[in-house]
């Protein structure tokens, strides 16, 4: 045998044609190169928004690839047709009778050169399109690519390695053609086919159908095994299917170079290999595990404690709100006794096996064509739960199978009191290329605020004015006008009502991913969704693979701790806007100083309240009553440059100056129904649970004499949320409280102006975390931002786990 693999070495050196191949393998590069040059032209001629939708370059290995493995197939295949052109086959075939011996005993030396040639041609070909790309290389496109990856980028120099070993195996299979067909013309038709022409009819198939064929392509192999992407493969099943390409073309060689009647054996060995490695690469490149059939594990994570959560039932659902059910199903586990909250780090994971959900197409109208609904069970109440259940509903919008699913993105709405479902159905965009790799689900909380559901809506929806009160006897009245108005809508459901704090919600989420028999989530939190987020990480952090919040609040400090920096971004908003009005003619105050006259208006009517004129209800508005009505359009002008709210506000504002606050009322009037702004019950069922509001009387005139301190335009104004909290009639259940100093993935903080620096609170406590600063206006950047620079970076964080680095930030595009 050593014999025969000597002599074929021989043969594959002596042969001129194979050094002009290996030479002619650097057109490969040529290609490469000549690829990023002209998407370099493309892209510098687009705008900003339009360079994001770029399509990345990758490793730079992708348009030169095809050539690369034609010129090694057509070298392979030349190793055995240039002895039949010639008629050398005969001498070999007497020198080494056993024709199968002689075509494998080809296969070392082949392989030999092309290991060595395969990966200096892989490394030229990516050095090559990467200098050319230059610094752009590193430009964030939207689906959180980057327009070249280095080989400092994760998997990639697996990548460029494995695609040097490829093209060995492109020479292989041409060994195999070659043996088979036996000539030469026909076997580089059949290297055309295989390398140039299924590749590109592949490309002009639809969609859904290039995706999932593509990934079955030998070219895109290599990436599939290095795990960066290319299609919807796992590493082990890409690799099997490597080499089953290599083990059917040679098999089919060892067929066409046997002896007449020994034919069948060796195809047999190819076909059993082929189709062991598609029983291996079906499963992997199946659909969402979120939309199959399929038991939760119901294993207790390490880091998380013995549990409270019962485990959940599922089941249809058009997209209904929740509604509670008595009784009791599935199986239960019993609180320890005297517990009153499990504490931070504690964790409910449903043992056994629970039902996967029964997902349905959704009824509303407006919902996406593919979008699924169902619901969950879980209990009212967590420390009981063998207790009353509460059918949770959810929706998802499934992966869209272009590349390998990574998991499911849990996107929490914020509120409190909005649905995620209706988060789902109104931008169902943003999701479009996060959706390549996950499935994303939500769920209607069970704090949402929407008429049909468990508590009256009438009720919710409506609140007191609140004042400030001046001494012991006023706040007392206004503890007495708070409970009044709480006790009206929990009179419908007092036990319900008592559990719509942001620790029962994160009780449900577990329960959503337990049902789902997802082993960890992903997480998309926006705005007051950081406080389940946070409370989740607090219960289950081992249950966490990744978490973004978006504009979200703190729930680990207590409230004064937070004021300085939230009345400081109030004072800088102001400042803002007085510079608008210096130049634009839009502004009602312009030729004026516009924060002057604002802190006048708001001392004199502190004095004076100022008379909503034609209001039945004879609304008057105090200094406060403006900061609180004004303090949304002062953060949020609205799409710039018109800034439409706050050329509204500055009308308002001096229509308040000149004794009419109707401008105020009209706006506030639209938003809630009412001259003043209420404070609804429901969003305060959530806030007060949480502990939002101050510990007593004292509590809130420190809180009040430090605000004046801080804040000349707007002190107080923030004490209309915990003043709201004021003789609230259940207990604080979810307090404030760090999150755990280990077991958590690095979070990605995203804010605007106005919420960066209370998103960057939370995470700069857990290692290796970051933020991303909006240079701009806005809230919830990722669902409705105009930056498509945020999306980019939180959908590259959620795909890759890397975080932008310290100092990041994105700007409005111009």
């Amino acid at each position: 045998m050593i014999d025969v693999i000597a002599s074929e070495w021989h043969k594959l050196r002596s042969l001129r044609s194979n050094g002009y191949l290996l030479a002619a393998s650097l057109l490969a590069v040529l290609v490469c190169a000549g690829v990023a040059y002209l998407m370099i032209r493309g892209y510098d001629a687009q705008t900003p928004a339009e360079r994001l939708r770029f399509t990345t370059n990758g490793d730079g290995l992708g348009t030169g690839l095809p050539v690369a493995y034609f010129v090694f197939g057509t070298l392979g295949a030349l190793t055995v047709t240039s002895e039949y052109a010639t008629g050398m086959i005969r001498t070999s075939l007497v020198a080494v009778p056993r024709r199968q011996l002689l075509l494998f005993a080809k296969a070392p030396g082949l392989a030999a050169v092309t290991l060595a040639g395969g990966q200096v041609l892989a490394f030229a070909m990516h050095l090559s399109a990467q200098a050319v790309l230059g610094d752009r290389a590193g430009q964030i496109l939207l689906d959180g690519r980057t327009l070249g990856t280095g080989l400092s980028e994760p998997g990639v120099l697996t990548s460029v390695v494995v695609s040097g070993l490829s093209m060995t195996a492109a020479a292989l299979i041409g060994l195999g053609v070659g043996a088979a067909i036996r000539s030469t013309p026909g076997a580089l038709v059949a290297l055309v086919m295989i390398f140039l022409v299924v590749p590109f009819a592949v490309r002009v198939l639809p969609s859904q159908v290039r995706a999932q064929a593509g990934s079955y392509l030998f070219e895109s192999l290599p990436q599939q095994i290095a795990g960066v992407g290319g299609g919807v493969l796992a590493p082990q099943a890409a690799a099997g299917l490597l080499a089953a390409h290599v083990a059917a073309a040679l098999a089919a060689g060892a067929a066409g170079i046997a002896p007449r009647g020994r034919k069948v054996r060796a195809p047999a060995v190819g076909v059993v290999a082929t189709l062991v490695t598609g029983l291996v690469a079906v499963p992997a490149a199946a659909g969402s595990p979120a939309l199959a059939e399929r038991p939760a594990n119901g294993l207790m994570a390490p880091g998380d404690s013995p549990g409270l959560v019962a485990l959940p039932t599922v089941s249809g659902s058009s997209g209904s709100e929740p509604s509670v059910e008595s009784g009791s199903s599935g199986s239960e586990q019993s609180a320890e006794s005297g517990s009153s909250e499990p504490s931070a780090g504690s964790g409910a994971v449903a043992r056994g096996a629970g039902d996967a959900p029964a997902w349905r197409p959704c009824a509303d109208k407006d919902a996406p064509r593919d979008m699924r609904c169902a619901t969950v069970q879980v209990p009212v109440d967590w420390k009981r739960p063998e207790g009353r259940k509460l059918n949770i509903p959810v929706a998802l919008l499934p992966t869209s199978g272009a590349e390998r699913r990574i998991g499911t993105l849990f996107s929490i709405p914020g509120g409190p009191g909005a649905s995620g479902i209706d988060d789902l159905k109104q931008f169902h965009g943003r999701f479009a290329e996060v959706r390549d790799r996950f499935d994303v689900v939500s769920f209607a909380p069970r704090n949402t605020v929407k008429p049909g559901g468990a508590l009256p809506y009438e009720c919710l929806a409506t609140g007191p004015w609140i004042t400030l009160p001046q001494d012991r006897a006023q706040y007392a009245a206004l503890e007495r006008v708070n409970r009044e108005h709480a006790q009206r809508c929990r009179a419908a459901d007092p036990e319900l009502f008592d559990h719509m704090d942001s620790a029962s919600v994160a009780r449900d989420i577990e329960a959503v991913r337990a049902a789902l028999g997802e082993e960890r989530l992903s997480f998309l939190a926006n705005s007051y969704g950081g406080t389940p987020a946070t409370a989740y990480a607090r219960l289950f952090p081992s249950r966490v693979r990744a978490m973004v919040l978006d504009g979200t609040v703190a729930h680990a400090e207590d409230t004064a701790a937070g004021e300085p920096r939230r009345y400081a971004v109030a004072e800088q908003q102001v400042e803002r806007f007085a510079a608008w009005c210096r130049s634009a003619t839009a502004c009602a105050l312009h030729g004026r100083d516009a924060g002057e006259v604002w802190r006048r208006l708001v001392a004199a009517a502190d004095r004076s309240p100022v008379p909503v004129k034609n209001d039945p209800a004879r609304a008057a508005y105090s200094g406060f009553d403006l900061k609180v009505a004004a303090a949304p359009s002062f953060t949020a002008p609205g799409t710039e440059p018109d800034v439409p709210r706050w050329v509204q506000l500055a009308d308002a504002i001096e229509q308040a100056a000149a004794g009419d606050a109707a401008g105020f009322a009209d706006y506030v009037r639209q938003a809630s129904g009412s001259p003043k702004v209420p404070s609804l019950v429901g969003q305060n069922m959530t806030h007060c649970l949480d502990g939002k509001g101050y510990g007593g009387y004292e509590a809130y005139r420190k809180a009040l004499r430090r605000a004046r301190e801080l804040s000349p335009n707007f002190a107080g104004q923030r004490s209309w949320w915990p003043l709201a909290c004021a003789g609230w009639p259940a207990p604080v259940t979810n307090p404030p409280a760090p999150l755990p100093a280990a077991g958590l993935p690095p979070f990605l903080g995203v804010g605007s102006w106005i919420d960066h620096t209370e998103v960057e609170t939370i995470v700069r406590h857990l290692p290796g975390s970051a933020t991303l600063r909006y240079e701009g206006h806005g809230h919830t950047l990722y669902l409705q931002g105009p930056s498509g620079c945020v999306t980019a970076h939180v959908n590259r964080y959620l795909t890759t786990l890397r975080l932008p680095p310290p100092g990041t930030a994105c700007r409005p595009a111009s």
